[in-house]
């Protein structure tokens, strides 16, 4: 194989995963990075966990698992790739393939020849174009550097009370890492009307955030901010409903593809602003190739071009775009946006679509939503999982799942299962014969997979007749105005409280005394059929349908789902 120029433009995570993939396979391979930065090779993805202190010092994010602090000499001696730091790329010239760089410091002009070009360039935070957005104090999460200025901000002890704006994934890990370990007053602003919109669905969104709130996280929904207000640092974030005295404030309202370079030498970009690119990562040009946050790729389950800016994806197009450099063709066929944050004591994990995602993308869709033990439920280790599984209506496909719960790698490992196969396009019935491994330490012998989609057969069967969270709570405020009853099929010691304080509207009929006390149950009036989990409930459904009844509906999750969306409806209503 001949020497090849092979030049890199950007060295944080697609960019490194290319040069040393590009030196196994052609060692002889002449490979230059160059990146605009001084740091460079870290995981952004771990930038809270080190303001938090979990991780201890920025030079962790850098190092190799073997503690090899991955700077410019790693990369020379190790590696054998020539990197420059502080240059930054002003200009591709494709006829002439080569490229024109400024050195930052020096303010010279260098031009870098290549054979093979890879754009690296990654995402730029977005920002809020209000009045006071570059008063001290104000921040967006753009690289390890920023984030070394807050934490030396915190940890000089001038930092009690702050404003996270934005509930992404970035905003609210940024929120757990300000409250749980520096113990700053924190609190949330939201222009959705939930945490994490458009990955999980409403009601597991109210979960998380009811959890949030337990450990003193607040917040506004349904708000924005309109500008910030101080004198030689902020002091206050005004927003369209109140006035919030802050020390900090964080943007992390999401980040868009850096794609100035790309765009100015005439690259094919997609109406979402990324950088298109094939299934071998090649751009327009097929001797520039582009992957991580500066690109759009295939979504599996909508078929679009959509924008994954997300550390492993990185990594993977990383390893095929330096197969493909040297001779390769391996593909990189796209992604169904695979999601997992900690949140405290919780784990919530997405795969594919949520139901608001789902119809906004025109999927005649349901979802199914269980809670169960993650475990078999006489083994005494044992956590609440709740599940929700997205289905097309007519076809059974399974669009998405989402996850909550505190036993994080076993929500991680249910909603990873489907992850894996959602380009198949799974029918729901491969869901509830999904095979599992099996103990009981583990693992229910109907594992909760298994349930959630039995659950979705029940409702495309017309056999389950189902309620959310939401539309329970919506129908509770609104109980003294509906024709309703609220039947719960529990045994007394669960359902007593309830009845005595709602004697007119909550009434108790244990699921295995139901069939003898048929004549108990109204049939002109609206039935919420409530257990702790919705099985017992959705056996009642079967009983009371038999029986004529075509007015009742199962609270999907029962009270176990209600309670954990801080809806006990004794305590606060």
């Amino acid at each position: 194989m001949s020497q090849q120029n092979i030049l890199i433009i950007g060295a944080v995570a697609l960019g490194p995963k290319v040069a040393c993939r590009v030196k196994r396979v052609d060692p002889d391979a002449n490979v230059v990075m160059i990146d605009q930065g001084e740091l460079i090779s870290y995981g952004g993805c771990g930038i809270p966990y080190f303001i938090s202190g979990d991780v201890s010092s920025a030079d962790e994010l850098r190092n190799t698992s073997f503690h090899m602090l991955r700077d410019v000499k790693f990369f020379e001696d190790c590696k054998g790739v020539n990197v420059l730091l502080n240059i930054k790329a002003i200009d591709i010239d494709r006829q002439r393939k080569t490229v024109k760089a400024e050195d930052l410091k020096t303010g010279q002009e260098r031009e870098f020849p290549y054979d093979k070009l890879v754009i690296a360039t990654g995402s730029v935070p977005k920002r809020l174009n209000i009045p006071g957005s570059e008063l001290p104090g104000v921040y967006t999460i753009s690289g390890l550097d920023k984030a070394i200025e807050i934490r030396n901000e915190i940890a000089s002890g001038k930092v009690g009370k702050a404003v996270v704006i934005g509930a992404g994934a970035i905003g609210l890990e940024m929120a757990e890492a300000l409250s749980d370990m520096w113990g700053i007053e924190t609190c949330v602003l939201e222009v959705m009307d939930q945490i994490l919109p458009g990955i999980i669905s409403y009601d597991m969104a109210k979960m998380a955030r009811y959890h949030m709130e337990e450990h003193g996280i607040r917040f506004y929904l349904s708000e924005k901010a309109v500008r910030f207000e101080g004198k030689d640092r902020v002091e206050k974030v005004i927003t369209d409903k109140r006035e919030i005295e802050t020390d900090l404030v964080v943007v992390a309202i999401g980040v868009e593809p850096n794609t100035e370079l790309a765009k100015k030498a005439g690259l094919e970009l997609s109406p979402l602003g990324g950088i298109l690119v094939n299934e071998y990562m090649q751009t327009s040009d097929p001797d520039i190739y582009a992957g991580g946050d500066c690109v759009c790729i295939k979504n599996l389950i909508t078929e679009k071009f959509s924008y994954f800016p997300l550390g492993s994806l990185a990594n993977r197009q990383g390893r095929v775009i330096g197969t493909n450099i040297c001779g390769g063709k391996q593909r990189f066929e796209g992604a169904v946006g695979s999601f997992v944050i900690k949140l405290f004591d919780i784990a919530v994990a997405s795969a594919g679509l949520s139901i608001q995602t789902a119809k906004k993308e025109g999927f005649d869709s349901f979802s199914a939503f269980v809670a169960q033990f993650d475990r078999a439920h006489f083994y005494p280790e044992k956590e609440m999982m709740f599940l929700e599984l997205v289905v097309e209506n007519g076809t059974g496909r399974v669009l998405g799942i989402q996850g909550l719960g505190k036993s994080k790698d076993a929500v991680m490992g249910r909603v990873g299962a489907i992850a894996g196969i959602l380009k198949y396009r799974p029918h729901v019935s491969d869901v509830s014969n999904f095979e599992l491994p099996y103990s009981p330490p583990f693992s229910s012998a109907m594992d909760i997979l298994n349930a959630v989609a039995n659950v979705a057969e029940n409702i495309m069967q017309g056999k389950a007749q189902m309620i959310d969270l939401k539309t329970f709570a919506e129908w509770w405020i609104n109980r003294n105005k509906e024709d309703i009853l609220f039947l719960d099929c529990r045994e007394w010691g669960n359902a007593g409280a309830y009845v005595e304080k709602y004697p007119d509207i909550w009434k108790n009929i244990p699921q295995g005394q139901l069939k003898k006390r048929i004549s108990e149950v109204p049939k002109d009036k609206k039935i919420v059929l409530i257990c702790n989990t919705g099985v017992r409930s959705y056996e009642a459904q079967l009983i009371l349908k038999h029986h004529g009844y075509k007015n009742s509906y199962n609270l999907q999750g029962g009270m176990a789902a209600v309670k954990n969306m801080g809806l006990d409806i004794v305590i606060n209503f």
